[in-house]
């Protein structure tokens, strides 16, 4: 791979969560591999609308459970955009209960008929309300350039999630967790240091995006890691002048790739977002290369005793073997 393909992405789980709060019970569900992804044309986020879900909601996992999947829009509070997200309802949902809710974090480069919509419909299963999300600048979610990733916003769009629950009747403002996927995980044990409303947070396979963009797993020099940002910087600067939008790869394209060097994690990521597994329209394995020195700034652990005495759950696994820490 180039110089170029910064990668962050899910690590291979077939395992399960999730979440505990006062009164949010910890279920367990297993993850389904997903299958053959059915092309969906983007839309744009200004002419979304509530109502029924494109489908598929979830790549390569029918809904044969009973499950309500609705789809909605809401806010992006500090931008001026619309969130386009789904919304999955217990099989024999009842308007007149309170039900417990969870948000759904996708990884990075993911839309919310990857695994984010995979986590949504299992905990939905289980008897929770959960909403799957496209993050801003991302899917069908508003925000210009598109493809951009932005630490700050997507913290923020896990509040605006928040915002759209907590005004459902049918939801209980007590009991809303919050669920990240790999550099979604970060995200959602960031936002929950100060987000308060968040009663439980857990993650799956949890990747530290700023520390990945900063240090490359281990690989990248000092020297290397400012001449990146020197480029980012030549490249944003082009961009307001007028010039094209760098796209850069997120994973490798093709195991053509794949060198002696190549973590599993890439190979992984290869495996799940750019083949028929779990690939999706919405998810074109790019991210724009100036919103780099953005990534580099994130550290998602500075605050994280605030989230005391809050449950926390972290799922990782290697290699097959999982290990749960509770704290």
């Amino acid at each position: 791979m180039g110089d170029d393909i910064f990668c962050i992405n899910r690590r291979k789980f077939i395992g399960n969560s999730l979440v505990a709060a006062s009164g949010i019970t910890v279920v367990s569900t297993g993850m389904l591999a997903a299958g053959t992804a059915s092309a969906q044309t983007p839309a744009a986020a200004a002419s979304a609308g509530c109502g029924p879900v494109k489908l598929p909601a979830v790549i390569g996992y029918p809904n044969n459970n009973g499950v309500l999947v609705e789809r909605v829009t809401y806010p992006a509070r500090n931008m001026g955009t619309t969130i386009v997200a789904n919304v999955f309802k217990p099989a024999g949902f009842d308007e007149g209960k309170k039900y417990p809710a969870i948000v759904v974090t996708h990884p990075f480069s993911g839309v919310k008929e990857q695994t984010a919509g995979l986590y949504a419909q299992h905990l939905a299963e289980r008897g929770f309300i959960t909403l799957a999300y496209d993050a801003s600048y991302q899917g069908e979610s508003g925000g210009e350039p598109r493809l951009m990733e932005v630490p700050a916003q997507r913290l923020d769009d896990i509040s605006c999630a928040i915002d759209y629950l907590s005004q459902q009747p049918e939801v209980d403002p007590a009991r809303i967790g919050s669920l990240g996927v790999c550099a979604g995980g970060g995200y959602a044990m960031c936002n929950a240091q100060t987000e308060l409303r968040v009663k439980a947070v857990a993650t799956v396979s949890m990747f530290n995006l700023g520390d990945a963009r900063r240090r490359a797993m281990g690989q990248l020099s000092y020297e290397d890691r400012m001449k990146r940002l020197r480029d980012a910087g030549e490249q944003r600067s082009n961009e307001a002048r007028g010039g094209p939008v760098r796209l850069v790869p997120v994973v490798p394209e093709s195991p053509a790739e794949f060198t002696a060097n190549t973590p599993d994690l890439y190979r992984q990521g290869y495996e799940y977002y750019v083949t028929p597994r779990a690939k999706h329209p919405n998810s074109p394995n790019r991210y724009v290369f100036s919103s780099l020195p953005l990534q580099m700034a994130f550290f998602p652990y500075d605050q994280i005793e605030t989230i005391s005495p809050r449950p926390i759950l972290m799922i990782v696994g290697r290699e097959g073997r999982y290990k749960i820490l509770e704290r």
